[in-house]
């Protein structure tokens, strides 16, 4: 008997559970389809996020050469798709939003990269919708923080990679120096320790709001390791200011200059490596059983 009123208790919580989730997803597509149309404005002009998103470039260019096919997750506008297609990749490049999605078609089409680029309105945790085999799977400042369950993910990456493909993430880190500061030093503690938090965080976007979850590299790597080698893993954003503090760079730009040489540096450091605004991690597909 016992055993059975468990059942019947647990049956109505995975049920909330489940709608829980699918409304955070509704309300981070929400806030980003809101922002599609300017996204590019202020976010596209900023340095500190071109740094960071060239920081993922080069790691998939050296990991993998061009003519390969590659899976973006998380596409946005489209930035990453169109600089992979000139470089000669074929991409497919997927995101959770339908009015990003319909950004990215307008870019390459722009770019004349159609040909190189399939634009499809598919998220991350919809990947069980994709078919074929791609050389790698990219994702650029963050959309794998909105993923509900990463361990899904994981699989579903797994199952879409050739053996020894690459998976190559730039993901928003647990611990960054900058924000636990500028936020103490002007008394909000509560905002300097959002990152800390266990599970999905509302986070604030033109009235919308995005869940999110912040990770160390170890921890999110633990999602992937069943299926995936760690290759290796670095800060983004260690010295530099976050993207958000960009006013500060611009004021400050010879001393940011100087902070930027010690990311390159240290970034990959022992110690430092797992802190940062974001995190680049690297990771080869194991064979299948």
């Amino acid at each position: 008997m016992a055993a059975i009123r468990s059942r019947t208790l647990r049956a109505p919580r995975l049920k909330r559970t489940a709608l829980a989730i699918e409304a955070q997803l509704l309300d981070t597509r929400l806030a980003f389809d809101s922002v599609a149309a300017d996204y590019d404005g202020p976010r596209g002009n900023n340095v500190l996020i071109r740094r960071m998103r060239r920081a993922l470039w080069k790691a998939v260019c050296d990991e993998l050469p061009p003519g390969s096919r590659l899976l973006d997750l998380g596409c946005g506008t489209g930035i990453d798709a169109v600089a992979f297609a000139r470089r000669g990749y074929r991409v497919t490049a997927t995101d959770w939003s339908a009015r990003m999605v319909e950004r990215t078609r307008a870019r390459a089409a722009h770019a004349a990269m159609s040909s190189g680029i399939d634009a499809q309105h598919v998220g991350i945790h919809q990947l069980d919708q994709l078919a074929g085999e791609f050389d790698g799977i990219y994702s650029n400042l963050g959309p794998m923080n909105c993923v509900p369950d990463l361990r899904a993910a994981a699989a579903e990456c797994a199952r879409l990679l050739r053996p020894g493909g690459k998976l190559v993430c730039s993901v928003i880190g647990r611990i960054c120096p900058w924000e636990i500061g500028h936020y103490a030093l002007r008394g909000r503690f509560g905002r300097a320790r959002v990152r800390a938090a266990r599970g999905a965080t509302p986070v604030g976007m033109n009235r919308h709001t995005i869940w999110a979850r912040y990770y160390l590299p170890r921890e999110f790597y633990r999602s992937f390791a069943e299926h995936f080698s760690l290759c290796g893993y670095r800060a983004l954003g260690l010295f530099m200011p976050p993207p958000y503090l960009v006013d500060y760079y611009r004021r400050h730009r010879r001393w940011c200059h100087r902070l930027g040489r010690l990311d390159e540096r240290l970034g990959a450091a022992l110690v430092l490596r797992g802190m940062g605004d974001h995190f680049l991690i690297v990771m080869s597909a194991r064979s299948r059983a």
